[in-house]
């Protein structure tokens, strides 16, 4: 029996995540399932609409699994438990070297860094970034504000608030919110790493972040997180729920959702990348291709190929 040739839709028309637990992801007909080995219950899972594959303990997936993953650019993310873990990334992209050495170029010149890190900073709270000032300063500044807007958000909707304060090797050491916070910023990395990837870019050549494998990531998640789960991490916690974890993400997918987050966020990259105002360096005359031509991608820029 023929099927039909897989063609995942873009990032920016994809549901966000999906978290999966205590069951078995496998490949049935061509289509991806979590299989209950328990139970003998199976679900299907529209791969190619999904951003990322959120994978909790007690989860196994099989190889043909991993690769229709790869093949439909749907990332794959190991998590600990509340998904506030990273464990390991399956990484379905990044391959454009185009993009890298244009990404990297930026990242290593300090004056065209100056300039992503001002667009950074315009972007992020609506106004131009102070005159002369430097990365390190800039950083600084910007400290002092998301510190005044913790605060303000706490007294808007009555939490208790200390400050940013987790361990990441204990959960349930932290307080309410910051459990909330904690989960809320996991689903936007998530989201976040898998269009950094589809766009073609590296997550770790970050502009304000530096020395983390998610280091980009965390440049563009800052630049929308204010807008949504922060907010919505301090609404949940002041409801005190059981779970919170849970709640989160449900809110979190429910938000990416309405605020169509995945379509905005390769133009945001664009955007901010373009603030050094250079092209992507052209290959050099004298580069080998390569012996075997690889077929173009079925996903986007920055997904690999069948």
């Amino acid at each position: 029996m023929s099927f039909i040739p897989l063609k995942p839709i873009p990032i920016k028309d994809r549901n966000s995540m999906i978290f999966v637990g205590m069951g078995r992801i496998d490949v049935r007909d061509g289509a991806f399932v979590v299989i209950d080995e328990v139970h003998g219950e199976r679900m299907h899972i529209p791969v190619g609409s999904i951003a990322c594959l959120m994978l909790e303990p007690g989860t196994r997936i099989s190889h043909a699994a991993v690769k229709l993953a790869a093949t439909t650019g749907t990332l794959l993310i190991w998590v600990g438990e509340a998904g506030v873990r990273l464990y390991s990334v399956g990484q379905p992209g990044g391959a454009r070297s185009d993009k890298l050495l244009y990404q990297a170029k930026l990242a290593l010149d300090e004056e065209l860094r100056l300039k992503v890190v001002r667009k950074m900073f315009e972007i992020r709270f609506g106004e131009p970034a102070p005159q002369r000032r430097s990365v390190d300063q800039l950083r600084g500044i910007e400290g002092a504000r998301v510190r005044k807007i913790y605060q303000q958000l706490a007294k808007q909707y009555g939490v208790d608030w200390r400050g940013r304060d987790y361990d990441v090797r204990d959960w349930d050491k932290g307080d309410t919110i910051n459990q909330c916070l904690s989960a809320a910023t996991s689903c936007l990395y998530g989201v976040t790493e898998a269009a950094v990837l589809a766009a073609g870019y590296a997550p770790a050549i970050g502009f304000v972040h530096s020395g983390k494998p998610l280091s980009f990531v965390y440049d563009i998640a800052d630049l929308v997180k204010f807008d949504g789960v922060v907010p919505i991490a301090f609404r949940i916690a002041a409801k005190n729920p059981p779970r919170p974890d849970r709640e989160i993400r449900v809110a979190c997918r429910e938000h990416f959702r309405s605020s169509k987050l995945l379509k905005q966020l390769i133009p945001l990259i664009e955007e901010v990348l373009s603030a050094g105002e250079i092209e992507p360096p052209k290959p050099p005359e004298d580069a080998q291709p390569p012996a075997i031509p690889e077929p173009p991608s079925v996903g986007d820029e920055g997904h690999r190929s069948k």
